[in-house]
């Protein structure tokens, strides 16, 4: 993927975060996603670019923008597969909580899962461990696999998990297996990414969004990580829609190259709240806001950050850009 082009996505992600931040703790999700999805679909008409959404905001008679099969960028630069996530972490914006971004990842055409919206099993880990766990093992196994393959006590491991009901039984038995636990409120793309950083996390484990472990496994090719997954749908409905995206079994088990294919991989994310990876949006004196992102290669293994003063003096952003996406 072209340099500038990550420049680009990343100026739609600011966009989108500077957009979104501001609903941070007023307890409206749905106005906070729908600032977010405005502003980057506003602004990806200008990205030289063929690109198709093959994980948006869900399908077209779902929602009006962003929907998968949409078509964006000019039309003037290579065939991409767009992955994104306006705003990953409505609630927690809505509650003022950490770790909430917007992220767009984008591969050569053909390249990433078109995932359905529903529950996948996860199991991501850094460079130290890709290739060598199984999702397919229990808990117990990949705990003690990793161990000894880290060479690190398992009271000195820590794991991330999100903090659900349907985990219980799970975060018993790490409890149980003496790993250090660390409880997700939200932000599953960033916990599985946490796993292939310097953020002390050794593996994420548990199930969420399924679209959400595609960008995931972008980010994690980009760090030389692994992330491997299951789809688990609840209903006949869900099956049958898991085989209609090209998903001949639905719970077969999901490698890197399933998800994000063996091209290069491009993974942009820009903060709205405080994270662990990402700075929020702060919004400064004299009408100027701050973000901060990340852009990863696949290609090099490149991790860049971005730090931006933006000027918001003018005309309200938000009545521009939805100028633009009529």
């Amino acid at each position: 993927m072209e340099r500038h082009m990550a420049l680009e996505l990343a100026r739609i992600t600011e966009a989108a975060a500077l957009e979104a931040a501001r609903w941070t703790g007023r307890g409206d999700k749905h106005s906070a996603d729908e600032a977010a999805t405005v502003a980057i679909r506003s602004l990806f008409h200008s990205v030289d670019m063929d690109g198709t959404v093959v994980i948006g905001e869900g399908e077209m008679d779902e929602a009006p923008m962003l929907y998968i099969g949409e078509k964006v960028g000019n039309r003037r630069g290579p065939k991409v597969d767009i992955a994104v996530d306006p705003l990953e972490g409505t609630e927690t914006v809505a509650n003022g909580l950490n770790n909430a971004i917007s992220v767009i990842a984008a591969a050569p055409q053909g390249n990433l899962l078109h995932a359905p919206d529903i529950y996948m099993a996860k199991l991501a880990v850094g460079p130290a461990l890709a290739g060598k766990l199984s999702l397919d093992d229990p808990i117990g196994v990949t705990l003690a696999k990793a161990s000894g393959i880290l060479r690190k006590p398992l009271q000195d491991m820590t794991v991330s998990i999100l903090d659900r009901e349907r985990h219980q039984e799970m975060i018993q038995a790490l409890r149980t297996a003496g790993v250090r636990i660390k409880l997700l409120g939200h932000g599953d793309v960033m916990g599985a990414i946490e796993a292939a950083t310097e953020g002390g996390v050794d593996l994420h484990v548990g199930s969420g969004g399924a679209p959400e472990g595609v960008l995931a496994a972008a980010a994690l090719r980009c760090l030389g990580g692994e992330l491997q997954g299951r789809l688990l749908p609840g209903t006949p409905e869900e099956a049958a829609r898991c085989r209609a995206m090209g998903l001949g079994d639905p719970r077969r088990l999901l490698t890197m190259e399933d998800m994000v294919g063996d091209g290069n991989v491009l993974f942009v994310a820009t903060g709205v709240t405080p994270g662990d990876l990402l700075s929020g949006v702060r919004y400064l004196p004299n009408q100027k806001a701050e973000t901060h992102s990340v852009i990863m290669h696949s290609s090099n293994r490149t991790v860049s950050y971005l730090r931006t003063i933006h000027h918001l003096a003018g005309r309200g952003r938000m009545d521009l850009l939805a100028e633009q996406a009529i």
